[in-house]
């Protein structure tokens, strides 16, 4: 049957012509549209990634669920950063080549096709949406998941997408919400697919803290602390939480991304973890199609895991640069305000409509991201996934 037609307004050639202007404006082009990192790749990545260029998951074929070095290092993240001991909720977790991929094969993955319904918020990635239309499924768009009423009694609903903190809007759905979610869910026999691939960028308390920074051990480890404690830490609440998923992980698969916490886009890097019947079953047909991370960033993703002081330097680097770019757009008359996560600012355009202020911005070299390819016409998305030398050029634009 092969997968279905597709159809979505995100489609980058579309900003082509406002590119052209913004290059020609005094200082050049700021991109701040697509959210690909600038920063430096950890040291340990690097050193992990050429050490093991000619082990054994090197020249021999690499396993589909990860290296025992990769799964350990998956399991130790969880409790570390997430709160959640993968074992005692009974979940299991494989990498997946990016998270992409995995969003995009998710409702083929599992077997949804025509006739199904899976559920998305309205303003949202655009591939949920195209995922879906791949699957042959029907998109039911809600304002607002966590509004359980406004899906739970649609027919034939099987799957339902949460994205907390959220792209592009940076809202994060609290922990007694999620847990709605996954209780209605239950309740009809849907599987919850939370997208948690900003879980660590989170901004609301307003302070460079995160769970285990600066607890790496010397032999490139990291020293754990209790699981409880590194929860109550700055990021965003886990699906997998025992207090949200009741402590067994039926029906809900949590997915995860090292692109921006360790600025591993190129690595192809993630993982999913949840329901162990769900991703066992995928792992099995990820293996007869090819969907393998390489030995060798394998190795590079394990020490992407275990190098939280490199993520909290990270996080360091985008919270000032958001602060930036929130200043400087009030300056220019937009209303705006700190997101409380993910790495962009959301604003309603000036004008109403989002090609209308891009025109505008362009005129000053500066080049956002048009909310229509999120499914908001009247919004922008701005990237703070730009050197700082950018946002500061781009803050001065603004300001002037």
């Amino acid at each position: 049957m092969g997968f279905h037609a597709y159809s979505s307004p995100y489609d980058w050639s579309r900003i082509a012509g406002y590119k052209a202007t913004a290059k020609a404006a005094p200082g050049g082009m700021v991109d701040l549209s697509v959210g690909s990192p600038v920063d430096p790749v950890p040291a340990s990545v690097q050193q992990a990634l050429v050490a093991s260029a000619d082990a054994a998951n090197a020249h021999g074929y690499p396993v589909t669920a990860g290296s025992a070095d990769l799964k350990e290092a998956m399991d130790a993240w969880f409790r570390r950063m997430r709160g959640v001991d993968l074992k005692s909720v009974n979940a299991a977790v494989v990498p997946t080549v990016g998270s992409k991929e995995a969003v995009a094969l998710m409702a083929s993955l599992l077997h949804l096709g025509p006739g199904d319904v899976v559920v998305q918020p309205k303003v949202s990635y655009p591939t949920y949406e195209i995922g879906t239309q791949l699957a042959g499924a029907t998109v039911l768009k809600v304002d607002d998941v966590a509004d359980v009423e406004s899906w739970v009694d649609e027919p034939n609903v099987k799957a339902i997408w949460v994205n907390s903190p959220c792209n592009p809007t940076g809202e994060v759905i609290g922990a007694d919400w999620l847990a709605e979610i996954v209780a209605a869910a239950r309740r009809i026999g849907a599987v919850v697919l939370s997208d948690e691939c900003y879980a660590l960028m989170d901004w609301r308390s307003g302070r460079a803290k995160m769970p285990g920074a600066g607890a790496q051990s010397d032999d490139g480890g990291s020293n754990e602390p209790a699981a409880a404690e590194a929860f109550s830490l700055s990021a965003s609440p886990c699906a997998l939480n025992p207090q949200v998923c009741e402590g067994a992980a039926d029906g809900i698969l949590v997915l995860y991304s090292l692109s921006k916490q360790s600025n591993m886009a190129g690595y192809r890097t993630a993982l999913i973890a949840g329901d162990y019947r769900l991703v066992r079953e995928m792992s099995e047909y990820r293996k007869q199609i090819g969907e393998i991370i390489p030995g060798p960033v394998q190795a590079a993703m394990a020490a992407g895991l275990r190098d939280t002081a490199a993520v909290h330097e990270q996080w360091g680097r985008y919270h000032r640069r958001l602060t930036w770019l929130v200043d400087a757009l009030k300056t220019y008359g937009y209303q705006v305000r700190m997101p409380a996560g993910a790495l962009y600012v959301w604003v309603k355009a000036k004008s109403g409509d989002c090609w209308t202020d891009m025109a505008e911005l362009a005129k000053i070299g500066i080049i956002p991201s048009p909310g229509e390819f999120y499914g908001a016409p009247a919004y922008l998305r701005f990237s703070a996934t730009a050197t700082d030398e950018a946002i500061q050029s781009a803050c001065r634009r603004l300001a002037a």
